[in-house]
């Protein structure tokens, strides 16, 4: 989704860091779509919306709020023939760490699918779609992807179905869809994670123009009879954040509960690559 940020500068959420601004000097930079942080905050693994991985180095404050950051590799991933995903095919929209660190990941495009590689460089497997993921539409498929601790994945399309995401599993090789979580506001699904405290997070976001893009993130208890105890923990003002679409929660040091996300600026100059990060209560 395209759009210009907007230029007026809100009251921050509860418990947000300020935004911090990412510029880095690789021409296949931009378009972040997908996060996963390190147990201890300092690292990150991206995808952009063209087919790229990246690993990047994070600094942070005393209040743990991202000071710097520094990139350290970008690179394609390939597709199963082990070539580079080609243009089309290639738009990496969700990204979870499985245990044992391989990673799965998400596309949208004319092959909504889902990738798994057992390192950023290996050739992937995949594994069957369900026909349901054919029908959804290029820009608007697989945009989120989770996993729980047991490697069970979890991904839904960005546009609801009536008043409802669907939600769908993969687990065991076989895909099921257990449960839907409600759509509310006109936002849209943009990615998703399993908190280490085991329950479903989604990140959502609403284009306002002229004033820009507005983000939620939600937190629902995940039990026998589905999602529970929705809980809104942030739902920023337009124009505040530029097009969060990465999500990654983690726990700091002290045991807090961390949100870190990150800006998808479209690969087009008007948009900010923008890190922010949220504390979070339990």
């Amino acid at each position: 989704m395209l759009g210009p940020a907007g230029s007026a500068q809100p009251a921050l959420p509860p418990g947000a860091c300020p935004a911090l601004r990412w510029q880095a000097d690789h021409p296949a930079f931009g378009g972040l779509s997908a996060l996963a942080v390190t147990a201890d905050g300092a690292g990150l693994i991206a995808l952009t919306d063209r087919g790229n991985w990246l690993s990047a180095r994070v600094g942070r404050g005393p209040d743990l709020c991202p000071i710097a950051v520094a990139l350290d590799r970008l690179a394609p991933l390939a597709d199963t023939g082990g070539a580079p995903l080609a243009r089309g095919r290639s738009d990496t929209e969700g990204l979870a760490i499985l245990p044992g660190g391989a990673l799965a990941v998400s596309l949208e495009g004319r092959r909504p699918r889902v990738l798994i590689y057992a390192a950023p460089g290996a050739t992937p497997q995949q594994p069957p779609a369900p026909a349901a993921f054919r029908a959804m539409g290029a820009n608007a498929a697989l945009e989120s992807l989770a996993a729980d601790v047991a490697g069970t994945l979890y991904t839904l399309a960005e546009a609801p179905q009536g008043q409802a995401f669907p939600v769908w599993r993969l687990r065991g090789g076989v895909w099921d869809q257990p449960f839907a979580l409600p759509a509310r506001g006109g936002f849209r699904a943009v990615d998703a994670a399993i908190g280490p405290d085991g329950r479903f997070y989604l990140l959502e976001r609403r284009f306002l123009p002229p004033i820009g893009f507005a983000s939620r993130l939600r937190r629902f208890d995940l039990g026998p009879a589905g999602p529970a105890a929705e809980t809104v923990l942030m739902t920023s003002p337009p124009g505040l954040y530029d097009n969060l679409e990465g999500l990654a929660i983690w726990r700091d040091g002290a045991g807090g509960l961390r949100a870190s996300l990150v800006s998808d600026n479209n690969f087009v100059p008007v948009q900010r690559t923008e890190l922010v990060d949220l504390a979070l209560p339990d």
